[in-house]
């Protein structure tokens, strides 16, 4: 079998200080334009030029930004906060700092992944479509819109889709841990809000470079984060797509949130759940992150822990919780669509504490608290070519965007 994983034709490696948390992982975009603020190279600014002070200021759309965001990451190559290099994959290296146990890794725990290119024919988002690569949730056109639209506007993919190697991931966490630890300093390094070190080493043509495309393709891949710019790669009509190809080992899944503005009469939302065949009881203490099979709502009125139905003979997927809060509570109960933007998806790295504070604060109506999914049941679920509810699984750690962008009009 011929690996779906190749060099990257010209990548442009980071020379430091334009690393950036990917576009979706805020709660809030307003975020975005403050962290852009704070440090202008950052590729926040290019990944969503609609959010940096200039366009805020100015009112301008995504579209109307696009120009904005070429122009800025050429004149960030013309000095030189780029570097270009030939036929190279990313070997990738995340270590956690002391004190993120809490966060599903152990103190110091280290997790390995590679950079590199992937033949968009290999997605496959139904058991039908034959292909290696795995896409799994539900998506947002919007989004997937964007994405195309800015990747044509730059010529640069800057943002990679977290794959999940499910058939050769211990080969290539072996491979990853021996050649980080003996090719010498890294060609950039940056450290993420939550304290984690990302190191990237750019390696040439050669066997190592061969023995780690094979182990990095040599199996069925799962998409973990990058369903909408999976899909972007296709409508896009890419040829490849930038991946950073993971392993099991090295990566947890955290819970996925929800927050949920303009709720009507959400002093009566334990009646309306109880009478859509609910299980509601108060809380004694704040709502946290709670047990499989519960979740956890905060109001203005206080906690509750709700039992949601699942349809007799319901399948895996359907048993999940996500799927759960989604059909009765989001469809059901609030009569919305998982796409309303009255919803925002919040992920594992803001925690219980955050969602309740912005309830409490009067900028959102209900906290809606889940538990993770396992990695297990991840890629059973997804081996077995089922499909996983939108937004229930934040891996961690995710890849770094900014890092290294691949160009797209070379081979």
């Amino acid at each position: 079998m011929q690996s779906p994983a190749h060099p990257i034709g010209r990548a442009w490696i980071s020379a430091g200080g334009t690393g950036a948390q990917n576009y979706d992982e805020f709660a809030d975009d307003g975020e975005i334009t403050e962290i852009v603020r704070a440090n202008p190279a950052s590729a926040l600014a290019i990944e969503m030029p609609h959010r940096t002070p200039e366009a805020v200021a100015a009112g301008l759309s995504f579209t109307d930004s696009l120009p904005a965001a070429a122009a800025r990451f050429a004149a960030l190559c013309e000095q030189s906060r780029y570097r270009a290099a030939e036929q190279v994959v990313g070997l990738y290296r995340i270590a956690e700092p002391a004190g993120s146990a809490g966060r599903g890794a152990g103190d110091g725990a280290v997790s390995y992944g590679v950079f590199c290119l992937v033949d968009t024919d290999q997605i496959s988002a139904s058991a039908d479509e034959p292909g290696l690569v795995i896409r799994n949730e539900d998506v947002f056109v919007a989004k997937v819109k964007e994405r195309v639209a800015l990747a044509d506007a730059i010529g640069h993919l800057l943002s990679p889709i977290l794959l999940l190697q499910t058939g050769s991931g211990e080969a290539l966490q072996a491979l990853l841990v021996e050649l980080t630890g003996r090719l010498g300093a890294p060609d950039v390094t940056d450290t993420d809000p939550q304290g984690r070190s990302h190191q990237l080493w750019a390696l040439g043509p050669g066997a190592d470079q061969d023995r780690v495309l094979a182990a990095a393709g040599g199996g069925e891949l799962i998409v973990a984060d990058g369903n909408h710019r999976s899909l972007a790669a296709q409508v896009g009509g890419l040829p490849r797509f930038l991946a950073v190809v993971t392993t099991p080992e090295s990566v947890h899944i955290q819970p996925y949130h929800r927050l949920i503005r303009d709720v009507p009469q959400a002093a009566e939302l334990p009646d309306r759940l109880r009478a859509a065949g609910a299980t509601v009881e108060p809380l004694p203490a704040p709502a946290e992150v709670p047990p499989p099979g519960t979740v956890h709502l905060h109001t203005a009125a206080g906690s509750y822990a709700v039992r949601l139905p699942v349809p007799s003979g319901a399948g895996v997927v359907d048993r999940l919780d996500y799927s759960a809060v989604e059909a009765v509570l989001v469809r059901d109960v609030l009569e919305l669509d998982p796409s309303d933007k009255r919803i925002s998806y919040v992920g594992g790295d803001y925690p219980a504490s955050w969602l309740r504070g912005e309830v409490d604060a009067g900028r959102a109506d209900l906290a809606v608290l889940i538990a993770p999914v396992s990695v297990a049941d991840f890629v059973a679920v997804n081996l077995a070519r089922a499909k996983m509810p939108r937004k229930s699984t934040w891996f961690t750690p995710k890849a770094r965007a900014g890092l290294l962008a691949a160009e797209l009009s070379t081979p």
